[in-house]
C-alpha cells in the first residue's frame, strides 16, 4: 500500500511472534537515536487481562522493518522475514505488543510494516502518529458507558444526577452543562463527577432524583448569590464549582443544625447569606488558581467568619 511518499505492508502476525521479533528504542537507553516512551508494565498487564477476558483490539501495530529482518515479498501476497530478535522497531503499540506476550490467548494481530526507513523517518512517523491522533474526550467516554453497559453503580448514579441537572427546567445549572465534550464556559461531565465526590456519602441509599432535590436548592442559592454580586460566570469554572461542592458537607451540616433535614432554597439561604457572597466576591472575580483545595479553604474561611447566632 502507498500513501503519499510512504509505502507499507498490512498483514497479521501472532502476538508471540511480535513479542520475540520487536523492540523499542528509548531516549533513556539511546540518547542519540532513541525516541520511544518507557514501558508501563501495569498498562500492558491490563491489556493482557482484557484479551484473556475475551476482548479484542483491532488497532494495527505499526512497525519498521530493520536490516536484520531482511523483509521481502513472495508471490505478491506473502511477506517473508527472518524470525530474529530486533527484526522490527515498534513505532506505535509497544504496550499492546507486550500485552499480547503476557496474555494466555494466542491471537493474530493486525500490523502495518514499513521498510527501508531511515532513523529520521522512523522518528518523524512516531511524532506524526502520536500528535495527529486526537484522543476521545473523557466526557464522551462517560456519556457512552451506559450504551456499552459498562457503568459502575457510582457512574450510573452520577450519570442520572447529571441528567437531572441537565434536563430539569428548574435546574440552576440549565445551559451551563456540557454532556459529551469540553466546552469553554460550561461544566463538563468529568468536572461534574469530580465535584460530586464530597457529597456522595450523603446520598447512600438515595436515588439520583432524591439527591437532586437536596442539591438543587444548594446550587440555586449559589447561583442566585453569585448573580447578585455579578460573578455568576465563575460558577462554571472547574476550580470554583468543585470547591463549592467541596464545602457542601459543612454547609449542609449547618442547615441540619438550624432546620433539621429541611433542604430548601430558604434553609440554604439562611446559612449562605448575602453577607457571605459579598465577602467572597473578590475571590470570585479574579485569579481562581488551579488548586481546588486552596480555593475551598478560601470559601470555608469566609463561611466560618459569617457565622451568626
Amino acid at each position: 500500500m502507498t500513501q503519499g511518499e510512504n509505502r507499507f505492508y498490512t498483514c497479521t502476525l501472532f502476538g508471540k511472534v511480535l513479542a520475540r521479533t520487536c523492540f523499542v528504542t528509548r531516549r533513556i537507553d539511546d540518547p542519540v537515536d532513541g525516541f520511544q516512551r518507557t514501558l508501563e508494565k501495569s498498562r500492558a498487564k491490563a491489556i493482557a487481562d482484557y484479551i484473556d477476558e475475551g476482548g479484542s483490539i483491532p488497532n494495527a501495530i505499526v512497525l519498521s522493518a530493520q536490516p536484520e529482518a531482511n523483509l521481502r515479498t513472495s508471490g505478491g501476497k506473502t511477506l517473508i522475514f527472518n524470525d530474529t530478535e530486533k527484526a522490527f522497531l515498534i513505532l506505535d503499540g509497544q504496550h499492546r505488543v507486550y500485552g499480547f506476550m503476557l496474555a494466555r490467548e494466542e491471537l493474530r494481530v493486525p500490523v502495518v510494516i514499513y521498510n527501508n526507513l531511515t532513523r529520521a523517518e522512523e522518528a518523524k512517523l512516531f511524532i506524526d502518529i502520536n500528535t495527529k491522533q486526537r484522543p476521545v474526550p473523557n466526557a464522551l467516554l462517560l456519556d457512552i458507558r451506559r450504551l456499552a453497559e459498562t457503568e459502575s453503580d457510582e457512574e450510573s448514579f452520577l450519570n442520572d444526577l447529571f441528567s437531572e441537572f441537565y434536563d430539569n427546567s428548574d435546574s440552576p445549572l440549565a445551559g451551563m452543562l456540557s454532556r459529551s465534550e469540553t466546552v469553554v464556559g460550561k461544566i463538563s461531565r468529568v468536572t461534574f463527577n469530580s465535584a460530586m465526590q464530597p457529597a456522595m456519602k450523603f446520598f447512600e441509599g438515595l436515588t439520583a432524583e432524591n439527591a437532586y432535590l437536596v442539591l438543587r436548592p444548594y446550587v440555586k442559592v449559589w447561583h442566585d448569590g453569585m448573580k447578585a454580586q455579578s460573578v455568576l460566570g465563575a460558577l462554571s469554572k472547574s476550580v470554583v464549582f468543585r470547591a463549592i461542592m467541596a464545602i457542601f458537607p459543612m454547609v449542609v451540616q449547618r442547615v441540619q443544625d438550624r432546620h433539621g433535614k429541611r433542604y430548601t432554597d430558604a434553609t440554604f439561604a439562611d446559612v449562605l447569606t448575602p453577607e457571605y457572597f459579598k465577602a467572597i466576591r473578590p475571590k470570585l472575580r479574579g485569579n481562581y488558581g488551579n488548586s481546588v483545595k486552596a480555593f475551598q479553604e478560601k470559601l470555608s474561611k469566609a463561611f466560618s467568619r459569617t457565622l451568626s447566632l
